[in-house]
């Protein structure tokens, strides 16, 4: 018998450009059923396909989905030319304090692998979608995000849709909740793929302002 050294390909070995993280938070509860997820699921798409007109983020920018209503991770960290949307369905209650921890929890495991193998990387975005108030514990999940924030290991994003409790949102973040107008879920998500976008281009380590979101959100 030969005895063989194989060389591992890894997804960083192939690709060593700097990441930048966006992990989605989306609720699909129940009350999300109808032209609600409809309309979330075509903002996916849009996300994906504005991704893919840039060929410096599809291979730097990472999406992320989990899913709460049961909470579920829905889609791993995929680089912007494999995120392949799911397509969501309403259902259940609104696990949201769960669904964060997770979030976070996931956000932690992909920077050690970044350090791991030595990929340079920008603050990681956590944007939480949902229409509803928490159905489970959240204290654990707002400290949480807020030490994040504090500590500069990712910025959190709260976004409301008609119906969300965004006293909650307000207590769980620490940047003031932004209120979707209507369902213009697919203008958030070709703001979000911009801002990504933008980022993308900038170096790590640097400061970055967000655009002011334009015609889908209100304060």
């Amino acid at each position: 018998m030969t005895d063989q050294i194989v060389f591992e390909t890894t997804e960083f070995a192939s690709n060593p450009e700097p990441r930048c993280p966006c992990l989605l938070v989306l609720d699909t509860s129940a009350s999300m059923a109808g032209a609600r997820i409809d309309e979330l699921n075509a903002g996916l798409a849009v996300l994906r396909d504005e991704l893919r007109m840039d060929p410096l983020a599809m291979k730097r920018v990472e999406v992320g989905i989990v899913t709460f209503g049961p909470v579920r991770v829905e889609q791993g960290f995929e680089s912007a030319a494999s995120f392949t949307p799911p397509q969501l369905e309403a259902q259940g209650d609104t696990p949201m304090g769960s669904a964060i921890e997770l979030a976070i929890e996931l956000v932690r495991g992909r920077k050690a692998e970044y350090r791991a193998n030595g990929i340079s990387y920008y603050r990681p975005w956590i944007f939480l979608i949902t229409d509803g108030a928490p159905t489970d514990h959240w204290a654990k999940a707002a400290q949480l995000v807020h030490d994040g924030e504090h500590g500069k290991a990712f910025a959190f994003f709260p976004i409301g849709v008609q119906g969300a409790n965004h006293q909650v949102l307000a207590k769980i973040s620490k940047r003031t909740p932004l209120a979707l107008q209507g369902l213009r879920f697919r203008e958030l998500f070709s703001w979000l793929s911009s801002s990504l976008r933008s980022v993308s281009r900038s170096t790590p380590g640097t400061e970055f302002r967000l655009e002011a979101p334009s015609g889908w959100a209100s304060v």
